[in-house]
């Protein structure tokens, strides 16, 4: 084994700006996957995940010397990747309309209001163990408007806080608060329809 697989990420961001390749290598083989699962769900197509999967890690080993490690290093990749996901989305004009049963208001920059709803605190990969929830799960989140999909996967999934949301979003952390209860009233009514339709397929 490496001895580079044992040092923890800050080690090896040093190394890295010294312009150690192989520590950097380590960094994009630790990180590679989970950055890439993230870009798949918010562009919804393999090529593009690659594409940009190969941008964010070019984009991060050119600007290392710039990265201040006042985050983590998993922190600050990540809001490289969103930000690449993001200037796709802008560049593509990728406009999402989003409607519910139910009236509400919205903000004058179309932020939906947040709604009454108890606040999903528990983790839903980790409640949903078996294969075909998890599927059930994956194709809920597929269904998500791009808006709050993005939102629920930073949030939610990565473990960002609010705050960094808000700042790679380039949105306030009150609209970023908003998103995800929507977000996460989107997906209980979803996971509730499609586990409905598995039961009745039965």
């Amino acid at each position: 084994m490496s001895p580079l697989r044992e040092k923890p990420d800050t080690e090896l961001v040093k190394l890295a700006k010294a312009k150690d390749f192989l520590a950097f290598e380590e960094l994009v083989s630790r990180h590679g996957a989970r950055i890439y699962s993230l870009l798949y769900r918010l562009l919804e197509n393999r090529g593009d995940a690659e594409d940009l999967l190969q941008q964010t890690f070019l984009s991060a080993f050119q600007n290392l010397g710039r990265f201040r490690e006042e985050a983590s290093f998993r922190t600050w990749v990540t809001r490289i990747a969103t930000n690449f996901a993001l200037m796709k989305f802008r560049k593509e004009k990728k406009n999402q309309t989003v409607s519910l049963d139910a009236p509400h208001n919205f903000t004058e920059d179309g932020i939906p209001l947040p709604m009454e709803i108890a606040d999903w605190s528990v983790n839903p990969v980790e409640t949903l163990e078996r294969k075909e929830l998890v599927e059930t799960l994956e194709a809920a989140i597929a269904r998500l408007p791009q808006i709050y999909r993005t939102v629920f996967l930073l949030r939610d999934l990565e473990g960002l806080s609010n705050k960094e949301v808000a700042e790679m979003m380039e949105l306030s952390v009150s609209a970023v608060k908003s998103r995800l209860m929507r977000a996460r009233l989107f997906l209980r009514t979803l996971l509730s329809d499609l586990l409905r339709e598995e039961v009745d397929a039965l």
